[in-house]
């Protein structure tokens, strides 16, 4: 008898814009106008936004919402979505979040996050909504939460993380001492 296997293979192609080579361009203008340049089109995603179908839906100072969609291409071993999907917009909707409170010329990096996961997700969940909010702004360090939720207003998973704040180095200064 001939093996009548029927071949599930899918392929997804990923297409983005390269960022920037110039290191200083994104510093060039506030958190805030940069993610509404991209809201508005006058700016490329970044390009992880490709791998999970992340957009943005609006940002205002210290907060932000996106959407992304889940599908098979982010299953686990057990067929359920993989917690770095979680994990990745999660991280976007608090980095965002706390991106959008910075100034021209000062940016961020995530020091943490702690992810909880509440209600499973697979590629029959739809599009899920992320929302991001600041908590505390500090200067060194900012700090903010965000949760996803299905289309139903549940919560799936939620997240809160620190955010370390860089400054611009200033310039080493003249020794006038005269020694």
């Amino acid at each position: 008898m001939a093996d009548q296997t029927v071949s599930t293979a899918r392929t997804r192609t990923l297409h983005y814009d390269v960022p920037s080579r110039d290191a200083r361009a994104p510093f060039a203008s506030s958190g805030l106008e940069q993610l509404q340049a991209i809201i508005d089109g006058r700016h490329p995603a970044p390009p992880i936004s490709s791998h999970v179908g992340l957009e943005f839906v609006s940002v205002a100072d210290g907060d932000v919402v996106m959407t992304a969609v889940p599908d098979e291409s982010h299953y686990n071993p057990i067929g359920s979505i993989h917690g770095g999907f979680f994990a990745t917009v999660l991280d976007s909707a608090c980095g965002c979040a706390v991106h959008s409170t910075l100034p021209a010329g000062v940016g961020y990096t995530s020091l943490e996050i702690k992810v909880s996961f509440l209600r499973p997700l697979s590629a029959d969940t739809g599009p899920v909504t992320a929302h991001g909010w600041v908590t505390r702004r500090g200067r060194s360090a900012t700090f903010a939460e965000a949760d996803i939720r299905d289309a139903e207003g549940r919560v799936l998973a939620t997240a809160s993380s620190t955010c370390l704040v860089i400054a611009p180095r200033s310039s080493p200064q003249p020794d006038n001492s005269g020694s």
